[in-house]
Parts: C-alpha cells; structure tokens; sequence
C-alpha cells in the first residue's frame, strides 16, 4: 500500500454532450449539442468536433457547441472537444450509428439522461418526437424496464420525472402517430441513492482513467510475483477511453497501478466513484483493492484503502496498528459482504466508497455501494503514517491473483471521478 507519489495531474472536465446520446441510432443530418464549463482547470475558449480519424474539426468561440452534422449510414465516433484559454484541449467521444431508417421511423430523440449514465431517483427525462414513419405525432410518452404501465401526454415533447429503485434501469420512451404508428427509443440508465452524499461545492475530479501517468509496481504485501501494464481502449468502454489493465502473476502475487490526481492538503471527505469491468473470468482475480492516499497538513499520509477480498467474501479497509513512525498497516474485515469471483465478468459494475479523514489521522470509512446496493460500515480506525511524502492525493487501483500458478487477468475502469471537499 506504501508508494511514492507521481507527477501531478490537473483535474479535467470533458465536454457534456447532450445530443446525440452515446450508442443511439440517428438520421442525417442530426443534431450535435454541447458545452464545457473548464478544461485542466482552465476557462473555456472554444468548442469544436471532429468525426472519426478526420483531421477536419468544425469549431466555433464560446462554451457552447451547437451544431447540424451529416455523416454516411454506419457506425461513426463524434470526438467533441473543448480548449481551454492556456492550451489544455479535453475530449468526449460519442459513438453513433446513423441509419437512413431512423428518419422513415421518427424513433423520439432523448436529450436527458445519456444512456449510460448514472442518476438519481427522482431524475428528469426530457425527449421530443415529431413524426413516427411518416405521420404526425398525437402523444409521447415512457415505460420502465418490463412494466406494462405507460406514462403518455399529448403532444410532441415530453418532459418528466421518474422515480425508480437503485439498479440498472431502461427507459423506453414511445410516441405514437395519428394514423396508429408507434416509435420506440431505449435508454439504459444506473440508478444510484448515493451521488447525494456529494455537496455543490466539492471538487469533482472526472475521468481520471484517461491520465497518461499511471505507475504500476508488484505490491511487496503479497506474496509471489506480479507485473503489469495499463493502456486506454475503445472496446470495452462505457464513453471510448477506459484504462485496461492487463495483469500477470504468480503464487498469489498482486500488481498495483496508481495516480497523483491532486496537491490539496485540508480535504476531509472523498467520495470514490468508478466503473470495473472484469474479462472473461474472474477465477484468477482474488482482490480487487481502490485507495485514496493523501498527505494531510502535519505531513503525514493518510491511507483511505477499500479492497473486496474475494478470501474472507467481505469489503475489508486499512488500518495502522502500530504509530505513524512505527506503523503495522493491516486489513481489517468489515461485516459488508463483497467477492469479485462472484462479479458478473464481461459486465460494468460500479463501485463507489465514502470516506471522511480528521487531523489527527483516523479515518471513518463511510459506506460502499456495488452496483447501486449501499452498505453502510461507518467504521473509524488510525490511518496516519509518516512516509516523507511530497503534497499529493493518491489513487491505487490494485489487482491481486488467486492462484498457486501462472495466471493473467484483464481488468478495465472506466468514469473513475473522485470528489473531495
């Protein structure tokens, strides 16, 4: 858990598309909407787009993009950008399949929420539907998952809230024509009871999978040998650039791989949210460990450590047994119950982990949530050690193997954001 601290990593804030919606189906010309507030902390200049691996990018001054694009039928990726006033360039890719019998069937465009995303419950949808092959349109409306009950309004533009439970969820918005035809688009949403927990005023550090300067090094607290290295990808992805870690290990080793996301000092509380995708099998991933590391005012490291430990089929955290110049760091089981082995593989899971700090080194480890299922620990422990460090915020992802013999593994995060106030 011990590791010196990489070169900073401003915080980036990539565009917010609103439409096209990733992975939807659109008619050419289609509309493209979206803005940018910051980039790696930096005022907004301007905004632009590019398709595919055309050199050609459309761009135009201001925060917001708004924009009619045409693309050919097939399946197309929109690399939305923003620059910032001092150089820093930040990028949200869409992918969309443009079909010419999207525009035959007026299938409804959503602007809110993105499928994909995840939102709270209540949550807005907003969508509009103007023709429905080829006839008018008399009334939109939506559906959740399998339910049978329809929420219908008259008219061309539905704007709604939607109470749902935690969990994967897809919407299905409907409109329907006045000679009886019927259009239907799918969005598949996470809903989460936790994003509360987050107040206005935190920093929000946003994909943080897409930094160039992920270290990775053998844990020397496991037994064997590891190596690894970690790479973006397209596939799989949730929004095109996940991190993939690509493992090997022997005798029970594990290979942790880290990032410096900050130099801030008087945080106190962090809410951990990312998204794990585990290839083909998880028979050789035993743990899966996410910490936060943090030098705090006294010059001491903090270590805010979470592994599911698929040993003890619990959610365990780090603790020092011993003093912050002496320390024993040791993991501790906690009564929520977590096993990566039991992860659906080939599937995104979220994670998100809630943690607070005081100044004098202990830690309460909040809650922890999989897949939108909330366990509340609430569980206070020493936590300070005297490492020498430099000003950082540190973030590990470490991956440890459950086997005797040689073994690899394919692990993937993706939407990994930290908060901090």
């Amino acid at each position: 858990m011990v590791l010196s601290a990489a070169a900073a990593v401003p915080a980036l804030a990539n565009p917010t598309v609103t439409s096209p919606y990733n992975k939807s189906t659109v008619s050419s010309p289609f509309t493209l909407t979206a803005n940018a507030s910051s980039c790696s902390n930096q005022s907004i200049s301007s905004m632009g787009y590019s398709i595919d691996s055309s050199s050609a990018t459309v761009t135009e001054n201001g925060t917001s993009l708004q924009k009619s694009v045409s693309a050919a039928n097939g399946g197309h990726t929109l690399h939305v950008k923003a620059w910032g006033r001092g150089g820093a360039v930040c990028v949200t890719d869409v992918a969309v399949t443009v079909s010419s019998s999207a525009s035959s069937s007026g299938n409804p465009g959503v602007s809110a929420p993105n499928s994909g995303s995840t939102v709270t419950s209540p949550f807005t949808l907003s969508a509009s539907s103007s023709s429905c092959s080829g006839q008018a349109v008399s009334a939109i409306g939506y559906s959740v998952d399998d339910s049978s009950s329809t929420t219908t309004v008259n008219g061309t533009v539905l704007k709604t809230a939607v109470a749902t439970g935690t969990g994967g969820h897809t919407i299905h918005v409907k409109s329907w024509g006045k000679s009886g035809a019927a259009c239907t688009s799918s969005v598949a949403v996470t809903v989460s009871g936790t994003t509360d927990s987050v107040p206005s005023n935190a920093t929000n550090l946003s994909n943080i999978q897409v930094s160039g300067s992920w270290a990775s090094i053998h844990d020397d607290g496991t037994s064997g040998s590891s190596s690894g290295s970690s790479s973006l990808t397209g596939s799989p992805s949730r929004g095109g650039n996940a991190r993939h870690f690509a493992t090997s290990y022997t005798d029970y080793g594990g290979q942790r791989y880290s990032t410096h996301i900050s130099d801030n000092t008087s945080a106190h509380n962090f809410v951990y949210d990312t998204w794990v995708y585990i290839k083909d099998t998880a028979t050789g991933v035993e743990n899966l460990e996410m910490d936060l590391n943090q030098v705090i005012a006294n010059g001491w490291t903090v270590i805010m450590g979470m592994q599911c430990d698929g040993w003890s089929g619990t959610w365990d955290f780090t603790t020092n047994k011993g003093s912050a110049t002496k320390p024993i760091d040791q993991w501790v089981h906690t009564g929520a119950k977590c096993n990566p082995k039991n992860w659906g593989v080939n599937a995104w899971h979220h994670v998100q982990i809630a943690v607070n700090r005081d100044d004098s080194g202990y830690v309460t480890y909040q809650w922890v949530a999989l897949d939108g299922a909330k366990q509340t620990l609430n569980l206070k422990t020493f936590s300070g050690f005297a490492l020498g460090w430099g000003k950082t915020i540190l973030t590990n992802f470490q991956v440890d193997g459950g086997t005797s013999y040689s073994y690899g593994s394919n692990v993937f995060i993706d939407n990994m954001n930290v908060s901090y106030w």
